[in-house]
C-alpha cells in the first residue's frame, strides 16, 4: 500500500465534510461514492494529490486524506478490543521496540498491535503473535493483510497457547515480549524462559486485581526489575480565540501498562527501599 504520492486505484481513503465527519472508501475504477449528500466518483480521486477536495452531485465538499494508521485502526473490522493508539504508541517507546527486535506478541486480538509493531521492526525484525481464539486471529490476519497490502515477511501469526512455546519454536530467544490478554500472570514463567537477559517485558491489563496480581508474579519470579506501571489519558483541547476550553470528551483509562527487564540468569535483584512511615 502506498504512503503518499497521487491517490491510485485500491488505496483507502478518508472523506471528511464540513461537519468533521469521517467517511472510508476504497478506490475503484468506475466506482462511486453514494452518500445523502450525493455522489462521489472515484475517478475524481483517482490521480489526485492527497489533500484534495471533491465536491460530490450536489454540491458538497469532501476533503480526502489517505488513512493514517490511526484511522485503518479505529475503523477496521475487529472481534477483539483493539488496544487504542495513546497506548500502543507508549509500547512501542518504552518497550523500545527498534529495527530488527525479535518481538513475541500474546493476545494478536484484532491486530491493532501488530501493525505497529511491525512497522517499527523494520524488514529485518520478526513478529511472532499468538492469539488462542482462531476466529480473533482470523481478525488479526485480514487486518494486517489489508493495511500492509500483503502478509509481511516479518510476521509469524500462530494459532496456540503461549504457555507451550519454547525456545526452539521460536528460533531462539526473543528480544522484547507484549502480552495482551485475561491472565498474564499465567504466562510470567514461559515469558522468563523466552526473554533475553536485559530484554523487555510488557503487558496490558483492563482492571485493577489485574495489575495487581500480574505485579506479584513478577516480582515472586525474582528474575525481572521491580516493575513499573502506568496509564495513559489523553484530552484534546478546543482552541477558538476566547473560547479556548478544553473538550468535553476525553480517551480517558483503557487499561494498565507494566513494564519490567529481565535479569541475568542467577542475579538476585535489589530488594526495593520505601519510605518509612512517620
Amino acid at each position: 500500500m502506498p504512503y503518499s504520492g497521487p491517490f491510485q486505484a485500491g488505496d483507502r481513503v478518508q472523506l471528511t465534510d464540513a461537519k468533521r465527519r469521517h467517511f472510508t472508501i476504497i478506490l475503484e475504477p468506475g466506482g462511486s461514492y453514494h452518500t445523502h449528500r450525493g455522489q462521489i466518483p472515484h475517478d475524481e480521486i483517482i490521480g489526485a494529490d492527497e489533500g484534495t477536495v471533491v465536491q460530490s452531485t450536489m454540491g458538497s465538499d469532501f476533503l480526502c486524506f489517505r488513512h493514517l494508521m490511526v484511522d485503518h485502526v479505529l475503523s477496521m473490522p475487529r472481534g477483539a478490543a483493539v488496544i487504542y493508539p495513546k497506548d500502543s504508541a507508549q509500547i512501542l517507546v518504552e518497550g523500545d521496540i527498534f529495527p530488527g527486535a525479535r518481538v513475541l506478541e500474546a493476545g494478536a486480538g484484532s491486530g491493532a498491535l501488530s501493525m505497529a509493531l511491525l512497522r517499527a521492526i523494520g524488514h529485518e525484525g520478526k513478529l511472532i503473535s499468538y492469539e488462542i481464539r482462531e476466529d480473533h486471529l482470523e481478525f488479526a490476519v485480514n487486518n494486517v493483510e489489508e493495511y500492509f497490502g500483503q502478509r509481511p515477511a516479518t510476521w509469524d501469526p500462530r494459532l496456540g497457547d503461549l504457555k507451550d512455546a519454547t525456545v526452539e519454536d521460536l528460533g531462539g530467544p526473543v528480544d522484547r515480549i507484549v502480552l495482551d490478554m485475561l491472565e498474564p500472570w499465567e504466562c510470567l514463567e514461559v515469558s522468563k524462559n523466552l526473554l533475553i537477559p536485559g530484554g523487555v517485558f510488557m503487558t496490558y491489563v483492563a482492571t485493577v486485581p489485574q495489575l495487581m496480581k500480574v505485579m506479584e508474579g513478577l516480582r515472586e519470579l525474582q528474575c525481572f526489575t521491580e516493575p513499573r506501571a502506568w496509564e495513559s489519558l489523553i484530552r484534546d483541547w478546543k482552541v477558538e480565540g476566547l473560547a479556548t476550553r478544553p473538550e468535553h470528551r476525553m480517551n480517558a483509562h483503557t487499561a494498565f501498562l507494566v513494564m519490567a527487564r529481565r535479569l541475568a540468569d542467577g542475579v538476585t535483584p535489589p530488594r526495593p527501599q520505601r519510605r518509612a512511615r512517620r
